[in-house]
């Protein structure tokens, strides 16, 4: 195991997230380029391209050998065992309206292992880090999956694919299935932020269709090192993803048929 080069990869990566969403605070509420992507409602702003350009030059300058997978500009090839995997603001339609739910999402392979992750809210002034075999924190503070046991009692988060009006494998029918037996249900719109308020025990399960590496990189590893479970697998669209302390995640695995 590497264990220091992950502490001290995910140290930088802490240092440039938050110079990163300092910049994204100070952006928030100016005018700023909006434009969409897969629908009307996939937003990519001028500040995700800021960021994700800003973490790219900030890995490459001090690990040049080292891959990227991001989500606005792609792959880039590197020719050591690590790739860095970045999502410069998950939930950047929350971003564009002003609302406080978005993230800077920074997960770390070695030789295709998710080894070390980083989740930082800057409105939220929540930052997550991992690293595999060591636990799970925010804001520097040990964090732990919730102890609710049972569905009518659990608070679940979940999302709707931008293709939701045009493809019927939209999530309506399992939201419609959960929703009645539940305590409570929240839509949150990063899931990066879902997975880290599962990790935290503000949510006591999550699940999500079609979503992308650079969605779940970081909070997976999270969840797990925060004692729950997850399990992500690739279908025609996407990765789908559920998420829970055990007991919950055990439910939705067998209430959320895949």
């Amino acid at each position: 195991m590497k264990v220091s080069e992950w502490k001290e990869m995910i140290a930088q990566a802490k240092l440039w997230a938050i110079e990163a969403g300092k910049e994204q605070l100070k952006r928030m509420d100016q005018p700023m380029d909006i434009s969409s992507k897969t629908s009307d409602i996939d937003f990519v702003t001028e500040v995700d391209i800021w960021t994700e350009n800003f973490l790219k030059e900030r890995i490459l300058d001090r690990y040049p050998d080292h891959a990227l997978l991001t989500e606005e500009s792609g792959v880039h090839s590197g020719k050591a065992d690590y790739e860095w995997v970045i999502d410069p603001i998950d939930g950047t339609v929350n971003y564009a309206r002003g609302l406080p739910a978005f993230c800077i999402s920074i997960g770390i392979r070695y030789k295709g292992e998710t080894v070390a992750g980083l989740i930082h809210a800057p409105k939220l002034g929540e930052t997550y880090e991992t690293i595999k075999g060591e636990g799970a924190w925010c804001n520097n503070e040990p964090i732990q999956v919730s102890t609710v046991y049972t569905l009518s009692k659990a608070v679940l988060g979940t999302g709707f694919p931008y293709d939701k009006a045009t493809d019927s494998d939209n999530n309506v029918e399992h939201f419609s299935t959960m929703i009645t037996q539940i305590g409570g249900i929240r839509r949150i719109g990063a899931a990066a932020l879902d997975l880290a308020m599962v990790a935290s025990g503000k949510l006591d399960g999550y699940w999500e269709l079609k979503l992308k590496e650079w969605d779940v990189e970081a909070g997976i590893l999270l969840v797990a090192e925060a004692g729950g479970q997850a399990e992500v697998f690739p279908e025609p669209k996407g990765l789908s993803v559920r998420a829970g302390n055990k007991e919950i995640f055990n439910i939705l695995k067998d209430q959320i048929k895949r």
